[in-house]
């Protein structure tokens, strides 16, 4: 897994279809080489972090595309996060790289989650250990690719 450290000096104007927009991350990783899964286990993830729910008193918050992991339960009212503060996420994208498998290619942590000491690997230690699986041994780092240059032709 390479880690890439990310500060932000202006709030991220990217928008999520989830219930809360996640504040700007303070370190993200990307996965690679990616984590490819069957879809069945992520079904059991979203499973086990949805008996975790934020709302029902655990600290998982289970989307369609994803996970965040929060300090504590939603103590707020009306189902509002309240105290509790996010730590992280794991994304994932679907049917990729082939139909029925799942891939999961970031951890995102938040500057709450680095003050809790929070890690990305522990972030996905945390989620894999729902189903029992065990995370990935670490790899040596990949080099990112070189881009494609725009001015050569594609033969």
């Amino acid at each position: 897994m390479t880690v890439h450290a990310v500060e932000l000096d202006v709030p991220s104007a990217h928008r999520a279809f989830r219930l809360t927009r996640p504040p700007a991350p303070r370190m993200s990783s990307e996965v690679r080489p990616a984590l490819v899964l069957p879809e069945r286990q992520v079904r059991g993830m979203l499973a086990a972090a949805g008996r975790q729910d934020v709302r029902h008193g655990g600290c998982w918050s289970p989307g369609t595309t994803g996970v965040q992991l929060w300090s504590g339960p939603w103590d707020g009212s009306a189902h509002s996060h309240g105290r509790a503060v996010p730590l992280g996420s794991v994304d994932w994208s679907y049917d990729t790289p082939v139909r029925h498998y799942i891939t999961i290619y970031r951890v995102i942590l938040t500057g709450h989650g680095v003050a809790a000491g929070e890690s990305t690997d522990s972030v996905l230690a945390r989620l894999l250990a729902l189903v029992a699986l065990e995370p990935p041994a670490a790899s040596a780092p990949l080099p990112a690719p070189p881009q494609r240059d725009p001015f050569h032709e594609r033969p």
